[in-house]
């Protein structure tokens, strides 16, 4: 054995340890955290694909206007005007645009709402979750509907519909988030409804993570966003549900309803509006250039579809071939 071979083993033994502890991070110091990806800019135009009775194929969806503070609520304007309403929640503020897609503001100091509906009245009314209430925004003065239930202040209202009776149902989610205020001890999230005399039930004992709520044009029907699926419910003259069941395996954000009872949700993580028949067939998804958050008609006769998500403003370019409900303004 050559003498040398011992001192060359040690050699390079040691360059070799070297080199693995030089790519560790020294003793003490933690390894450098992992980027955090800007999300994707918006597209400014998609293209959908044919969906029989709903939207004809190379129809374009286009962004009308980006960087809003937050996006949500997208509700038309029961004026007759045909313009839509969107809510800017982190600036606190509810915007307007009409049929030529001049944007303007419509109220402000709205204590964030987040969705928006018209009760029989003609009220406009917010969930809102600074602080976290149900009530009118206009006209003045304004009047808070819910604000607690079971003795328990209200978590951040998200989502809600009014009824023709007068009643609404809508969203409370108690998930933990850096942004508000812890949810009292033991609290869940909750789908609640405010009877026409004002009192706060919980209409379903179902376990739930509730975000948008849509009713059928003949309120029988009460739709429900829930987790990774949509759930469908039975509405009882009282108000209260029943034959609480799954209506399709989809995860989503806020939904609307047309003329037909078709469902479309905004659904991020296919960045589209998923297009659902009354049976819960997927009939097809209109792609939008960002992951969607809140869809709805407007227009004089319901046959524009808008879209909001990530600070984003879209539209369908030219008359749906569906139609929103013309009887309610969601």
């Amino acid at each position: 054995m050559n003498s040398a071979t011992p001192a060359l083993c040690r050699t390079m033994f040691a360059c070799a340890l070297l080199g693995v502890l030089g790519a560790l991070p020294a003793f003490g110091q933690a390894p450098e955290a992992k980027k955090k990806q800007p999300p994707s800019p918006p597209l400014k135009e998609t293209v959908a694909t044919d969906i029989p009775g709903v939207i004809k194929g190379g129809t374009k969806i286009v962004l009308i206007k980006e960087g809003f503070n937050a996006t949500e609520g997208v509700i038309a304007l029961n004026d007759g005007s045909g313009s839509v309403l969107f809510t800017e929640q982190d600036a606190n503020r509810i915007i307007k645009v009409d049929p030529s897609d001049n944007i303007s503001t419509f109220l402000e100091n709205t204590r964030r709402t987040t969705g928006l509906t018209y009760d029989p009245k003609g009220r406009l009314v917010g969930a809102n979750s600074r602080p976290a209430s149900i009530g009118t925004l206009l006209p003045e003065p304004r009047v808070i509907l819910a604000e607690s239930f079971g003795g328990q202040p209200l978590c951040r209202p998200n989502d809600l519909i009014g009824d023709k009776k007068g009643g609404f149902y809508f969203s409370d989610p108690a998930g933990p988030d850096p942004r508000f205020p812890a949810p009292p001890p033991g609290r869940t999230s909750l789908l609640l409804y405010i009877t026409p005399d004002g009192k706060v039930v919980k209409p379903t004992e179902d376990t739930l993570n509730p975000n948008g709520i849509q009713l059928t044009a003949d309120e029988k029907t009460l739709y429900v966003t829930n987790g990774q699926n949509i759930m469908a419910y039975d509405v009882q003259p009282d108000g209260m549900l029943k034959n609480g069941r799954e209506f399709v395996k989809s995860g989503g954000d806020g939904i609307a309803i047309d003329s037909e009872g078709r469902l479309y949700s905004a659904v991020g993580g296919v960045r589209g509006i998923r297009v659902f028949d009354k049976t819960g067939k997927d009939l097809g998804t209109i792609p939008i250039g960002v992951p969607p958050q809140s869809v709805g008609f407007a227009g004089k006769d319901r046959r524009t579809l808008y879209v909001v998500g990530q600070g984003a403003l879209y539209k369908v370019q030219g008359a749906m071939l569906s139609q929103g409900i013309l009887v309610r303004a969601k």
